[in-house]
C-alpha cells in the first residue's frame, strides 16, 4: 500500500516538473529556439492545430526561426497565429517561408522574465508538496483503519518527503539553468 501511494506520488510530482520544463520553453530567452513556436494553436481548416503539426520548424541562426508549412495555404493562418500570441514577434513572409527574428532581450526585460521563471518554480514546488500532504493523508488514514502499522506510516513518511526533496532540486535546478539562460547577454 506504501508503494502504491508512493509510485503515484512520484508520477504526479514527475509531471509538475515536466509542466514546468515546458512552460519554460516557450519562454523567450533573447534566443531562437523551436520550443518558442512548435505549440502554438493555429485554427487550421476550423480546428485548433499545434504549428509543430503543420510545418518544419528551424533555427537556422541563433536569432532567427524559420518556419516552412507543409500547405503553403495555411501561411496565412500560421502568421495570424503568431501575431495573435503574446510572442511579441512580426513574421516575415516571403511566399514559402515565415521567418521570425528573434530582438535581443533589454535588461529589465530580463528581470522580468526571471521573476516569471521564479513564480513558475514556487508554483511547481507548491504542487509538489501538495502531492507529499495528500500522500501523508493517505498514509494515516490507512494507519488509522490498521491497514498499515505505524512503523511503515513512518517509513512511509520518510519516503515521501525524501522524494519531495528529490523532486524539489529538480525544480530548483531547472530554474536555475533557465534564469542562467534568460542573464546571458
Amino acid at each position: 500500500m506504501i508503494d502504491d501511494i508512493l509510485n503515484e506520488s512520484k508520477k504526479a510530482m514527475d509531471k509538475a516538473v515536466e509542466a514546468l520544463k515546458h512552460d519554460l520553453a516557450a519562454m523567450r530567452t533573447g534566443r531562437a529556439s523551436t520550443g518558442l513556436v512548435e505549440k502554438l494553436l493555429v485554427e487550421y481548416y476550423g480546428t485548433p492545430t499545434q504549428l509543430q503539426e503543420l510545418a518544419l520548424i528551424s533555427v537556422p541562426e541563433p536569432q532567427l526561426i524559420s518556419i516552412r508549412p507543409y500547405d503553403p495555404g495555411a501561411m496565412k493562418e500560421i502568421e495570424r497565429a503568431i501575431m495573435q500570441s503574446d510572442l511579441g514577434l512580426n513574421p516575415n513572409n516571403d511566399g514559402k517561408i515565415i521567418r521570425l527574428q528573434i530582438p535581443r532581450l533589454t535588461e529589465q526585460r530580463r528581470r522580468d522574465l526571471s521573476k516569471a521563471v521564479s513564480k513558475r518554480a514556487e508554483d511547481a514546488r507548491i504542487s509538489i508538496r501538495n502531492t507529499r500532504r495528500s500522500g501523508l493523508e493517505d498514509m494515516k488514514s490507512f494507519e488509522k483503519e490498521k491497514m498499515i502499522s505505524e512503523d511503515d506510516f513512518y517509513v512511509g513518511r520518510d519516503e515521501i518527503q525524501k522524494l519531495t526533496d528529490d523532486f524539489t532540486k529538480k525544480v530548483d535546478d531547472i530554474a536555475a539553468a533557465k534564469e542562467k539562460e534568460l542573464m546571458e547577454v
